[in-house]
């Protein structure tokens, strides 16, 4: 049996066009995301080569052992309530969070795109 699901798996590069596209909505949708430069990070390159016929096509997302090359959003929520569908609690807990934001800094946890 897989271990349960806790986060989706975003590999991304610097200068990526379609992957600051695709991190507009997975911000916005709360769910736990963990982002990864694969210009950082060689195994996490490995990894993307692995599953796009040995290219480092990115955004490429991993939602439990789903991958999703280049994907729409819409394609990630169809992953995540197939493989993880308790991440959406966790996404809606986290949107009403985010609307009540008490930080006041208005910084946004994706700063690694500026």
């Amino acid at each position: 049996m897989n271990a349960p699901v806790t986060e989706i798996e975003f590999y991304w590069r610097p200068g990526c066009g379609f992957c600051m596209a695709l991190q507009r909505p997975l911000e916005r949708s709360g769910l736990p995301v963990r982002a990864v430069n694969i210009w950082e990070d060689p195994d996490a390159a490995a990894r993307v080569r692995s599953v796009a016929d040995g290219n480092e096509i990115v955004p490429t997302v991993f939602v439990g052992d789903r991958a999703l090359i280049n994907p729409q959003f819409s394609e990630i929520e169809d992953a995540v309530r197939e493989q993880a569908p308790d991440l959406l609690a966790t996404a809606q807990e986290a949107t009403a969070a985010n609307a009540a934001d008490d930080t006041g800094t208005g910084k946004s946890r994706w700063q690694f795109w500026r």
